[in-house]
């Protein structure tokens, strides 16, 4: 089992070192990786460059991967966002965990001048021009041909997980044999369908074999029975047992444990950002998932 975390605390003025701290505080719990999201025009939630403040955190830290939990690809240039993943790739030293995705808000594609019925078309035809510029392949042909430079560190290419909602989209993952990483607001009993149906997608495609299954909940632990209770107040869920593990350290270990039973779970990807709930108390929750798999 391998354990990621998403970042904590948004919203301050000094964005960018916060996270960084973040980051540094997840490498020392031993967190495998450190991950953040893509989203546009939300206020003080707004994280619009994900690799740009990922770049921050890896000059910050040395060993923990640097993921995007949904780098947005039809609303780029496939060539500009290679060569920004490949820089950020090679100044970490090959720590990139590219998590795609599409997008679906309307007014996002309006502003990017996207028609919303092109992004999935979108999203393969970039995906597949920058793997091939990532092997440096030519990008265009000629008596001098156009490559990309510099490389990824990692060969062939960086590692891809595609964030994927709904049954198309789930196809499309399996059918592209890439790991896929469910919404985190999602059932558990949702989740065991989708796993099984992206398994069969990718087993229908041919010889792939993906060894990663990663699985991203609202995780928060505690032995304090008030602190838990406000927790559970704080998360926007109907059956919250159902999407959220949110209980003592002996829950939780059964939580995670009923994961791996049902799903195939290999990685697990803490979410945090839980409204009211200060950081030093989000790190103490942390800090007793590292203990329960003993990172």
């Amino acid at each position: 089992m391998r354990v990621g975390v998403t970042a904590w605390k948004f919203g301050t003025r000094g964005i960018a070192a916060n996270l960084a701290e973040q980051g540094e505080i997840a490498e020392q719990i031993g967190f495998d990786s450190f991950w953040l999201p893509e989203n546009h025009f939300n206020g003080t939630s707004s994280v619009p460059a994900p690799l740009m403040l990922l770049a921050t955190i890896a000059a910050r830290t040395a060993t923990i991967g640097l993921g995007t939990s949904s780098y947005l690809l039809p609303i780029r240039n496939p060539i500009q966002a290679a060569e920004e993943v490949a820089v950020l790739d090679q100044l970490s030293g090959g720590r990139v965990i590219l998590g795609i995705g599409r997008g679906y808000r309307d007014e996002l594609f309006e502003v990017f001048s996207v028609p919303p019925k092109e992004k999935r078309k979108r999203f393969k035809a970039n995906l597949e021009a920058m793997i091939h510029a990532w092997q440096g392949e030519p990008i265009i042909d000629g008596d001098e041909p156009v490559v990309l430079a510099p490389l990824p560190v990692q060969k062939p290419y960086p590692r891809i997980w595609v964030a994927a909602f709904g049954p198309l989209a789930i196809e499309q993952a399996g059918t592209l044999g890439l790991p896929y990483i469910a919404s985190p607001m999602e059932s558990i009993s949702t989740l065991e369908a989708n796993y099984a149906a992206h398994r069969q997608h990718v087993a229908n495609s041919g010889d792939i074999i993906i060894d990663t299954v990663p699985v991203m909940r609202t995780i928060f632990i505690s032995n304090n029975t008030s602190v838990l209770n406000s927790v559970r107040n704080a998360v926007d869920a109907d059956d919250i047992d159902e999407c959220a593990i949110i209980g003592d350290e002996a829950f939780a270990a059964d939580k995670i444990a009923e994961y791996e039973a049902r799903l195939g779970l290999n990685y697990l990807i803490a979410r945090g950002r839980i409204p009211g709930i200060k950081s030093d108390v989000q790190i103490a929750s942390h800090e007793a998932l590292a203990k329960i798999l003993q990172l």
